[in-house]
């Protein structure tokens, strides 16, 4: 029991974060499913969801803020979508991937202008910051939240997508893009509703995150996007379980390889630390090289035929 304690606040730490990355994740797949984009500017969505936070909840009560947020940041989401996006619905890929880069820096550069590139402190949530104590292990409430309520958003967004109209829409537009506009398929509303689920997902993923990590900064992002986009190349991108799997998968890696020094000098197999944590972030990137080396659609990838 005793050695299962030293592991315990590794697998805990692992399992939210990763969370967290399968909620930015699945923002990312379901825009690639649809349009076989990659939308840079989503990490970016991320971030400007914490910083309105933290200038919210400094106006208002966090019970008004919060939804406020959500709200704020699922309209960020729509609006890139028109401005960004549909303009170049027919333009050349290469356009479009330029444009999200753009909506990207203009983002990270619009909170560097207003905050000055200060860290900013998340507020913290009453309940879901409260710390708590498993077999002697002291974590924050969040950390026990985050797996639970990600599972059920992803099986709510499941039912979502296979019991309802626009879900049906979205299943027919990501196999055959072209096929659906000739059958009627509302290709905007599509596309639009796919934007406002990924930037839900991302806002609540923030709340998680900088619950965890509460500074806040123009490129607080960068990393967690990147790691989720990983995920969802890990996991097969255009796969929702595969984000999924992705995020807690690569959660679980980078939080054990942090804690790999205690852990191994608590079995006696090293006698000094060796730093793993340093090589946290880039055994991220070499496992997802791994796996595509085996497996190029990613863990539950589905191979797609090229037209010809």
């Amino acid at each position: 029991m005793e050695s299962f304690v030293v592991v315990l606040p590794y697998l805990l730490a692992g399992i939210s974060v990763g969370g967290q990355y399968a909620l930015i994740a699945i923002g990312y797949t379901m825009v690639y499913g649809i349009l076989r984009l990659i939308n840079f500017a989503h990490a970016d969505v991320f971030m400007v969801s914490g910083l309105l936070m933290v200038y919210l909840a400094s106006a208002m009560p966090l019970y008004l803020a919060a939804p406020i947020v959500i709200v704020i940041t699922v309209a960020l989401g729509f609006t890139i979508e028109r401005v960004a996006y549909k303009p170049l619905r027919n333009a050349p890929r290469m356009s479009v991937m330029v444009s999200a880069i753009a909506v990207s820096y203009l983002l990270q550069n619009s909170a560097l202008y207003i905050t000055g590139g200060l860290n900013k402190n998340y507020p913290s949530i009453p309940r879901i910051a409260d710390p708590v104590t498993i077999l002697g292990v002291t974590t924050k409430t969040v950390t026990l939240i985050t797996p639970f309520l990600t599972i059920a958003l992803v099986v709510a967004l499941v039912m979502l997508i296979n019991n309802t109209k626009i879900g049906t829409a979205m299943r027919a537009v990501s196999k055959d893009f072209e096929t659906s506009q000739l059958m009627g398929i509302k290709l905007n509303s599509v596309i639009s509703m796919t934007f406002i689920i990924g930037s839900f997902l991302a806002s609540v993923g923030s709340m998680l995150y900088f619950s965890n990590y509460p500074g806040v900064i123009p490129q607080s992002g960068a990393m967690p996007g990147l790691k989720a986009f990983v995920s969802a190349v890990f996991g097969g991108i255009g796969s929702i379980p595969g984000a999924v799997l992705g995020g807690f998968t690569i959660g679980l890696c980078e939080s054990i390889l942090k804690g790999l020094d205690t852990i191994l000098l608590y079995f006696g197999v090293i006698s000094t630390p060796i730093e793993f944590a340093t090589f946290s972030d880039a055994f991220t990137f070499v496992l997802l090289i791994v796996i595509l080396l085996f497996k190029p659609t990613g863990l539950l990838g589905e191979k797609i035929a090229e037209k010809v």
